[in-house]
């Protein structure tokens, strides 16, 4: 089956999960897990091609001319993230179902896991690279609605907001790096960029992108000294800590590390950062695990302290650590997910986290309790369970890195170290939970969880288990997969099992184990040493950070945004100046080479007519009624002048912007002041602001010489050629718009449509008082609608309707188009509401501008969709020449499709603000004298 249904299951399991809200838990459970559960069986469907060599690849064009393409692709590192992920994430979802109390909203809940398993898939299975970065960022976005998914509660949305501040900002220099790769390789296709380890290695760009994408890759997989947001995650759910912070979320950093690892190791600089880090990481860690008194408190550390101890293992330049990696990717995967789980019986059944309080749980519930105990020994790495394996493969390779030469005997002298924290704090979690006598004031007697509740328990106990006395039937052959992602060069043979002899790893196995029984017991003098130290909340510190910014940033706020527009204006021009001017020094000569035009006393007309209209409009700014009227003298000899040199369209869609510009002018006016007092412009001001607009006008009309004197390269040619030919119209500016360029005008109705709706919904809440009077005090004529100009506006309705279809139709071939056919459109209906107002259109039909908004974008998107069907790119469009009786030959084109959602989008946002403003003027409400000011 297509690998693109693996992500888009999940996906639509949002939808099921928000559609089955109200139905009981169990059914919000089954119908959350059926669609991963069928993802689950597509994978493993696929998993013998994988496990063989072959890497199923599917991709789609999205923009091919930017490298752009949806892209999936499974391969060994691919196959086992993507097991990981949706094998735990069907855990989680039953485990949920009795953990989430009948007061949650387990519908929502749902979905944002399951919008989150979607990120986490699409990441690992991106063959392209900003594809990847997208389903990237998706992660931080899902994973703060799961993080603060209690969102009543302080520490959740604070613990959120931590998680979102550190890994968006990772993803902003994953961003970067993955951008630089693409333009070091040429192309954002990641089979490609794996193949192109040598040229980016000897870029001089190497150690910035090495740097960038660790960033990313560190801030997500909680390394110092970015850790400190993974322990505050722990007030999301229990769901959510056994599921994002043990087995995905955090390793998508991990993941990120393994897929680049092919193309950024193998130099000292990579070794160097990613062993130092995450050996740190992996004794900050288990160190201040041994410490935490809440339960989740001290596996979020632990958690910490084995993502360093995979990043020091990806840092190791040996053979067998980048595999060992991976091996300890699984076991973690599944040991700390038990034990999340477990932790939230714990807490569920006795209500309360606190260790100090939770003692001798063995006898209350002791099936929980053994289950706990085996996943905490496979953590503390003993023997015949998975951790013990992968653990004492780090040792092994521990031993024969060099990265640091003659410093290299520390590195497994300081793992070893790590491995007896990590007994050490795994015993704490055994003893003092389980036995160490009776429990403390506990808010209810412990209890057993409800039989289904300890299921997902019980499985990863059993894989615990099952790896740990048979690795090479349960994991070997998906290693040796992962193994040829990392190594395309070659996998050395390595073998997993449970003996190798009595040699130096077992040594230093036994030797940690001693160390952390050791420590345990000596663990009083440890919290005394420890209890010196004051201790730094890092949420309390992260927000103390945030506000102190938050404070700075309101105070430069204020020094720049003070009401004042002329102020605005001001720093606009002056940073414009800047800008313009410290490139123009350097040219020369401002008028290049080709010669200029001869000057025609038409257009010297044209010219002194818009300069003196600007003049006016400057002087006359006091007075608004009558600076409308000359800045609209401007807005028309623009039109005029678009038509004297030949761009028709151009001066259609400026003539009909200008009138619709003007009735939101007049609109907007009526509700302010007629004229502005000029008391407050001091002689000085003046004088300054005529030298800034003098500057920025002569830089502006100097650099426009500059460029015009001057010969360049157009690709105009290409369209006026290939109009005809490629896009069936002789129209060159309507193809352009409705083809060539159809995905950015696409995006441009989107946003106008975004807009209207903004202002739309700005409109309806606002409360104005309508004036009664003018400004000399003379009340406004009851006859607001006189009868002559309502009888001469219905008889121009159906003609400028007329002219607006004809507009529409004959765009492609002739000046005319969707755009402009709208705003005709549109300004016909305004002209009905300005003669009969709103009441008399409201009786007419009460038109819905919104739904003009909506199906213009379906339709325009449905245009585009549709070249899908025929297996080319978005909005690829069609045309041909067709024949009937009485018509005669005709073309038909699917890009009048498109031009129609934008003509529908274009009449639905302007008069969404137009009418609306309009209905304010003539709104029952309270009014007052006309105002001066």
């Amino acid at each position: 089956m297509n690998l693109i249904w693996v992500p888009l299951l999940p996906l639509l399991g949002c939808l099921v999960s928000l559609l089955l809200g109200r139905y009981p838990r169990s059914t919000m459970a089954l119908g959350a897990a059926i669609l991963p559960a069928i993802a689950l069986g597509i994978v493993v469907s696929l998993a013998p091609e994988v496990m063989s060599g072959s890497n199923p690849v599917v991709t789609y064009d999205w923009v091919p001319a930017l490298s752009l393409q949806i892209s999936f692709m499974l391969d060994g590192l691919a196959l086992m993230f993507t097991l990981l992920i949706l094998g735990i994430g069907l855990l989680v979802i039953l485990y949920a179902r009795y953990y989430l109390s009948e007061a949650d909203n387990a519908g929502r809940f749902y979905a944002s896991l399951l919008l989150f398993m979607t990120a986490m898939l699409g990441v690992v299975l991106s063959a392209n690279l900003i594809q990847l970065w997208f389903f990237w960022e998706l992660t931080s976005v899902s994973s703060f609605m799961l993080i603060s998914y209690w969102s009543h509660r302080s520490d959740a949305r604070k613990g959120a907001r931590m998680a979102m501040t550190i890994t968006g900002a990772g993803g902003l220099a994953l961003l970067a790096g993955l951008i630089l790769i693409g333009e070091v390789v040429g192309s954002y296709d990641l089979r490609t960029v794996l193949a192109s380890g040598s040229l980016i290695a000897e870029h001089s760009l190497y150690p910035v992108i090495v740097v960038l994408v660790l960033l990313g890759a560190f801030t997500k997989s909680a390394q110092f000294p970015f850790h400190s947001w993974l322990p505050q995650a722990m007030a999301a759910p229990t769901p959510v800590s056994s599921y994002l912070h043990s087995a995905t979320m955090v390793k998508a950093g991990i993941f990120l590390m393994a897929r680049f690892y092919p193309v950024l190791s193998d130099t000292h600089l990579w070794f160097a950062l990613v062993s130092l880090v995450g050996l740190t990481t992996l004794l900050v860690g288990a160190y201040t695990a041994l410490f935490k008194h809440d339960l989740k408190g001290l596996l979020a550390y632990s958690t910490i302290s084995h993502l360093g101890l995979i990043t020091l293992l990806l840092g190791l330049d040996t053979e067998l650590a980048s595999i060992a990696a991976m091996f300890h990717v699984i076991n973690h995967a599944v040991f700390k997910a038990s034990l999340f789980m477990a932790a939230g019986i714990i807490d569920h059944e006795s209500g309360s986290r606190d260790m100090r309080k939770l003692n001798g749980l063995f006898r209350y519930m002791p099936y929980t309790a053994t289950l706990a105990m085996v996943a905490a020994s496979s953590m503390a790495g003993v023997p015949l369970l998975n951790g013990f394996l992968s653990k004492e493969m780090l040792f092994a390779e521990s031993l024969h890195q060099e990265t640091f030469g003659s410093l290299s005997w520390l590195i497994p002298l300081l793992v070893t170290v790590g491995g007896a924290l990590a007994v050490a704090y795994s015993l704490r979690f055994v003893h003092d939970v389980f036995f160490n006598g009776e429990p403390i004031g506990l808010e209810k007697t412990p209890h057993e969880p409800p039989r289904y509740m300890r299921v997902p328990v019980e499985i990863l106990v059993v894989l615990c288990l099952l790896v740990g006395v048979l690795p090479d039937l349960i994991v070997g052959d998906l290693l040796v997969a992962v193994g040829a992602s990392l190594m395309p060069a070659g996998v050395p043979e390595f073998s997993i099992s449970i003996w190798h002899g009595f040699n130096i790893p077992l040594l230093m196995s036994f030797l940690a184990v001693l160390g952390g029984v050791a420590l345990y017991r000596q663990r009083r003098h440890m919290f005394n040493f420890q209890a010196r130290f004051t201790e730094v909340d890092p949420k309390l510190a992260f927000e103390h950070m945030i506000q102190t910014l938050v404070e700075r940033a309101r105070s430069v706020q204020l020094w720049l945004d003070n009401g004042s527009f002329q102020r605005y204006a001001l720093w606009l021009l002056l940073m414009a100046i800047a800008a313009m001017s410290v490139p123009m020094v350097n040219i020369p000569h401002a008028r290049g080479s080709l010669e200029v035009t001869e000057l025609d006393m038409v257009a010297l007309g044209g010219a002194l007519l818009m300069i003196v209209a600007s003049v006016a409009t400057a002087m006359l700014s006091h007075q608004r009624l009558l600076a409308l009227v000359t800045i609209s003298v401007v807005g028309l000899v623009v039109s005029v002048a678009f038509a004297w040199f030949s761009a028709p369209d151009l001066a259609l869609t400026q003539l009909s912007v200008e009138v619709a510009t003007i009735i939101l002018f007049l609109l907007a006016l009526y509700f302010l002041p007629q004229k502005v007092s000029l008391n407050h412009l001091s002689p000085g001001r003046i004088v300054r602001d005529m030298g800034i607009a003098t500057a920025a006008g002569a830089i502006v009309g100097t650099l426009t010489y500059a460029m015009l004197t001057r010969p360049f390269d157009s690709i105009s040619s290409f369209f006026t050629e290939n109009a005809k030919t490629g896009g069936g119209g002789t129209n060159v500016v309507n193809v352009i718009l409705v083809d060539f360029r159809g995905f950015d005008t696409f995006g441009e109705i989107t946003v106008l449509a975004i807009a209207s709706l903004g202002i739309y919904k700005l409109l309806a809440g606002v409360r104005l008082f309508v004036p009664a009077a003018d400004m000399d005090g003379r009340p406004w004529s009851k006859d607001s609608h006189p009868l002559m100009l309502m009888q001469i506006s219905q008889s121009l309705l159906p003609l400028a309707l007329l002219v607006s279809a004809y507009i529409f139709l004959r765009g492609h071939n002739l000046p005319g188009g969707g755009f402009i056919a709208g705003l005709i459109t549109a300004i016909a209906l305004i002209q009905q509401y300005v003669a009969n107002g709103v009441v008399w259109m409201r009786d007419r039909g009460d038109l819905k501008f919104q739904w003009f908004i909506v199906w213009g974008l379906f339709i325009a998107f449905a245009s585009g969709v549709g070249s899908w069907l025929f297996e080319r790119p978005f909005l690829t469009s069609w045309f041909d020449y067709f024949y009937l009786p009485l018509v005669g030959k005709f073309e038909l084109a699917s890009a009048m499709a498109f031009d129609l959602g934008v003509y529908l989008t274009v009449i639905g946002a302007t008069l969404s603000i137009l009418a609306n403003l309009g209905k304010l003027t003539t709104t029952d409400r309270p009014t007052r004298p006309g105002r001066r000011s």
